[in-house]
């Protein structure tokens, strides 16, 4: 049984945006590279939104030295917040309550 609030979201709504929290929503978090393969879409693209999901308190990113590099190059992770996750799942619901209206 559900029981988050249904709570449509202006920020989350956007198709990237959503099909990131999505994808976010079933892991701890996911770096920055596997995301932008799996969503299709550049590393400019995928930054800006993510920038708005930070924005929003519903993203945190955060960098890690990369074990397989000999250089100084970082690994991005980013990762949804509590307040993300409640925030996704009370749009999921609200779009659910809209499609069974």
């Amino acid at each position: 049984m559900n029981t988050t609030d249904p709570v449509f979201d202006e920020v989350i709504h956007p198709p990237l945006r959503l099909r990131l929290c999505g994808l976010l929503r079933r892991t701890e978090a996911v770096e920055f590279g596997v995301l932008t393969e799996t969503l299709s879409v550049s590393a400019p693209t995928l930054s800006k939104q993510v920038k708005v999901l930070v924005g929003a308190g519903y993203v945190t990113q955060s960098k890690t030295a990369s074990p397989t590099r000999g250089d100084s190059r970082r690994i991005t992770w980013v990762r949804l917040t509590r307040e993300g996750r409640a925030a996704f799942d009370g749009h999921v619901a609200a779009l659910r309550q809209i499609a069974d209206a």
